[in-house]
């Protein structure tokens, strides 16, 4: 859900600019680091002490439902380890927003013991699904877990991300023809001032 979005509804509003203090608190890092594109930065979102909170994992549960009306799903997943904090508060939210969303994970690697299973949670086969993601560099993450899923048999509606860093996710996903929608842009962060 964009910024402008959020304009029309003001407790959305309000959540967001809630959950923008909290990124900016908890999550927004300057310094040089290494992304899991390759890619290196003077900037990083750790989203994990945000999405563990639980005024964070509330507010991005109702922001990505918020995000969801209109688009079609039958489940909400994403790849391990970025979207497992997402996965159960949206799964659980989705009530209060006349949907029922079961999770699901897709697994980086099949285990070598028990169902060995890469999408594991729930059954997603003849599913449409929303891929949730943390963070978006240039995409590649996300589009893993679009492949695998569709490999299982699920139809992937939408890609949502809490932030997108606009180093070419949206243009990979406009080139595959997969829907993408970010709750955050990282320039909103660059722009507020030191964190």
């Amino acid at each position: 859900m964009s910024h402008q979005a959020a304009a029309h509804d003001p407790a959305m509003f309000e959540r967001r600019n809630k959950l923008f203090m909290l990124l900016q608190a908890r999550a927004f890092r300057r310094g040089r680091v290494v992304l899991a594109s390759g890619k290196e930065s003077d900037f990083y979102f750790d989203m994990k002490p945000a999405m563990l909170d639980p005024d964070g994992a509330g507010l991005m549960a109702d922001l990505i439902l918020h995000a969801l009306e209109g688009v079609d799903a039958d489940a909400v997943g994403g790849l391990e380890m970025g979207a497992v904090p997402l996965i159960a508060p949206v799964a659980m939210k989705s009530p209060a927003f006349g949907r029922y969303l079961p999770g699901f994970f897709v697994r980086k690697a099949v285990k070598d013991h028990g169902t060995q299973k890469r999408v594991d949670g729930n059954d997603i086969a003849g599913k449409t699904v929303v891929i949730l993601e943390d963070v978006t560099t240039t995409g590649g993450s996300a589009m893993d877990a679009v492949k695998v899923v569709r490999d299982a048999g699920a139809e992937v509606s939408l890609v949502i991300s809490i932030l997108d860093r606009g180093e070419g996710a949206a243009a990979l996903y406009a080139e595959t023809g997969v829907p993408f929608k970010t709750l955050f842009k990282a320039e909103e962060f660059l722009g507020a001032g030191p964190a």
